[in-house]
């Protein structure tokens, strides 16, 4: 009797050892007060009301404002995102300046002209929330969710935007932003990736939202951690076979992080995919194959079709990278010059690389010629056109490889990783008509692709690869 009136004190004040007192009590309080559970308040304003007792679990909190409300910790809350304490807080007064909100669920939440400066949101899910006129100066959205989250007039000089997951569908109108990081600051490199790279220069009024417009048509697929790669194929295989809509087609594997030990997979969508969805199902089914037990994912394997071990493959090749090493050279920054030392290229079972460096490491270019002759070879073994007026594989294939190579705006990185690919298309050539070669024909297309399209549309390789694509594809029947 004596403990009762304390540990009553305790769950009311919210500590964890009491919630289910806390729990109960809410619930008992909450009969014959206002129902709302399962309501759809997408959009309600409930600003300065008071909340206590009432019921809103399952209801549909999208964009709901809670801005000055009273009791809000004092409603039955189920499951939703005014479950955390800190996110009542910050719903309530929108003053989170400099606070931590890494990995959060605040999906859906209002926080139209909210103070968010130099507050983190490293992996959180912002999506379809109402950050309009928000102060997002200086503030960390690394791998933030963001599909179908509107922005409009909010203030992000200074934020850092590396890996963040907007769409097409995020609203950027009226952005205001000076600049932006690339990547997250850390001792070494406290100013990494300034955008625009002149420290002197600044996005002018709408700057901005061009300058980030061509990287928001990708699904982005970021990974902290890669243990097995099957697990990424089997989950991006799922993916495809649940939303055979979205038509999801893997542009590229990036490695990035300090140590270049994380894996960032993006993948063109259909223009009405929704990303937010895809995102959140891949994770599921990801998570859930990890948590198999290896006889369980043994099983699984087996019962797997020939697309999951081809991306596998594709998979385990570009991680492969992270274990490149470099012997005898004389680094000068992230490059490395013939001139200053000989550079060899292994992987970390002694193998060869060929083609491919990994962080901090370049190929030479004597390394390049030897990747260029080996492409050579492989073309002149195809077959030449049987029409002298149309070119056919052999002909497509060598204006490519000339195209590569002599690419101003592609480092000697990328030049090594397209080439490989126009060899893996010569190889393929050899029988354009066998399934395996399509399937390997359009691997090294797609691969391709996610090597130009970064590209300015005024490179004399993107606008050679608009030509030659076409006829590549139709050469395979793909």
């Amino acid at each position: 009797m004596l403990l009762s009136p304390y540990i009553g004190w305790r769950a009311i004040q919210g500590d964890e050892r009491d919630a289910w007192i806390r729990t109960v009590a809410i619930a008992f309080a909450a009969t014959g007060g206002t129902n709302f559970r399962r309501a759809d308040l997408t959009d309600a304003d409930f600003t300065s009301a008071t909340l206590k007792s009432t019921d809103m679990r399952k209801a549909t909190l999208t964009r709901t404002c809670f801005y000055q409300t009273q009791k809000l910790d004092r409603v039955r809350l189920g499951i939703t995102y005014i479950k955390d304490a800190q996110v009542r807080q910050l719903l309530i007064t929108r003053q989170g300046q400099a606070q931590t909100f890494d990995r959060k669920n605040l999906r859906g939440v209002n926080l139209q002209g909210a103070n968010l400066a130099d507050a983190s949101f490293i992996g959180a899910d912002l999506s379809q929330a109402n950050l309009q006129d928000t102060d997002l100066s200086r503030a960390k959205l690394v791998q933030t969710q963001l599909d179908y989250t509107d922005l409009t007039g909010a203030t992000l000089t200074g934020a850092c935007i590396e890996d963040w997951g907007i769409t097409p569908e995020t609203q950027l109108n009226g952005v205001q932003c000076e600049y932006v990081f690339m990547r997250l600051a850390d001792n070494l490199d406290p100013n990494p990736r300034r955008k625009p790279d002149d420290w002197n220069k600044n996005f002018e009024d709408g700057e901005f939202s061009d300058f980030i417009a061509p990287m928001v048509q990708t699904l982005d697929l970021y990974h902290n951690q890669v243990d097995d790669p099957r697990l990424i194929a089997m989950a991006f295989q799922q993916l495809t076979e649940t939303h055979p809509d979205a038509e999801l087609d893997i542009v590229s594997i990036e490695k990035r992080g300090k140590h270049r030990d994380k894996v960032l997979i993006r993948a063109e969508t259909s223009p009405q995919a929704n990303h937010s969805e895809l995102h959140h199902d891949y994770f599921t089914t990801y998570n859930e194959l990890q948590a198999l037990s290896p006889a369980a994912l043994q099983q699984l394997l087996a019962e797997k079709d020939g697309q999951v071990k081809r991306l596998t493959g594709l998979l385990e090749a570009a991680i492969k990278r992270l274990s490149i090493s470099a012997q005898t050279y004389n680094n000068q920054g992230d490059t490395m010059s013939e001139s200053k030392g000989n550079i060899s290229i292994t992987s970390g079972d002694g193998s060869k690389i060929s083609g491919l460096a990994g962080a901090g490491e370049s190929i030479t270019g004597s390394a390049i010629g030897e990747i260029s002759g080996t492409v050579s070879v492989a073309i002149n073994e195809l077959p030449e056109s049987p029409e002298p007026d149309k070119p056919g594989i052999k002909e497509l294939l060598a204006q490519l490889q000339a195209a590569i190579e002599a690419e101003a705006h592609l480092d000697e990185d990328d030049k090594a990783e397209a080439l490989e690919q126009v060899k893996m298309l010569a190889e393929a050539g050899q029988n354009p008509q066998e399934k395996g070669n399509q399937k390997m024909a359009k691997r090294a297309t797609t691969m391709l692709k996610g090597i130009i399209v970064g590209l300015p549309t005024a490179a004399t390789l993107f606008e050679a690869w608009n030509k030659v694509q076409p006829l590549i594809t139709k050469s395979f029947g793909l």
